[in-house]
């Protein structure tokens, strides 16, 4: 299934939503939440995995606790979501075909050429929360 990305945040309306849509989409499950009052809004960290370093990569949800804060702010002007979040995978094919039965609506029927001779797809960001969403295979895993 999917291995990699950075940290990425993604503003969310309903923080509790958001998580169950990457666990039963992805996989992926809630690391650490929190509720940080200074900023106002609730986050849930899903841990994507480890690295050799120790390290790790997540995704950071945040939902406002109250509407004056600045993710509040800027879901309001923005709606949910980032311009896109890349995740890695050892297999594109499969793991776009797994998502598909999921639901997911997947842009490509089968994927792509994409950067450094990578094989890509899109997931439809109306599917993940206003997210676009590609699914990478990089050259050597392919």
């Amino acid at each position: 299934m999917l291995t990699r990305i950075d940290h990425i945040g993604i503003a969310c309306f309903d923080l509790d939503r958001t998580v169950e849509f990457y666990r039963s989409t992805y996989g992926f499950e809630v690391h650490h939440s929190e509720v940080n009052e200074e900023q106002g809004v609730r986050e849930a960290m899903l841990r994507i995995n480890g690295t050799s370093d120790g390290g790790a990569s997540y995704l950071q949800l945040l939902e406002p606790t109250r509407p004056d804060s600045a993710v509040g702010k800027w879901l309001e002007k923005n709606g949910e979501g980032v311009h896109h979040i890349a995740f890695g995978t050892a297999d594109v094919d499969q793991d776009s075909s797994d998502i598909r039965e999921k639901g997911v609506r997947v842009l490509y029927d089968e994927p792509r050429t994409g950067s450094m001779g990578s094989r890509i797809t899109f997931l439809h960001p109306k599917d993940c929360h206003g997210v676009l969403t590609e699914l990478v295979t990089s050259r050597t895993e392919h």
